[in-house]
């Protein structure tokens, strides 16, 4: 995904709480793609830990997708069973492609959490 395909999406994210005009969105993509690697690296992490919330009491305290009560686990557990993207975003319009890879990659991150996760609620609905 490109940089100024990612700050799209925050930018429509971003709506929701902050009006992100075109020429902010084009500065922060600018300062963004002029960042060392090492620097980049850490932003990449930043971004990524403050996409994903795990509170609890909330969609049982699972890690979600920003603050939405989507949990990571239903989106991976939806993909694993056919689910595409489109059909995601139609069912969850409060989320967009953005959210969908960053809850991919959180799961690339920590698939033991998520393969847990959703074999403990696959057990659940069994029984």
């Amino acid at each position: 995904m490109s940089w100024t395909l990612l700050l799209n999406q925050i930018t429509t994210v971003s709506r929701v709480k902050i009006r992100m005009n075109t020429k902010l969105a084009t500065s922060l993509a600018v300062a963004i793609s002029s960042l060392s690697q090492e620097d980049l690296a850490v932003f990449q992490t930043a971004l990524l830990q403050s996409m994903i919330s795990k509170t609890l009491g909330v969609a049982g305290g699972y890690a979600c997708i920003r603050n939405t009560r989507i949990a990571i686990w239903t989106l991976i557990s939806l993909f694993q069973q056919g689910a595409t993207e489109a059909e995601l975003l139609l069912d969850f319009p409060g989320l967009t492609a953005f959210d969908l890879w960053i809850a991919q990659t959180y799961y690339r991150a920590n698939r033991e959490e998520i393969d847990e996760a959703i074999v403990f609620h696959n057990e659940e609905t069994i029984e």
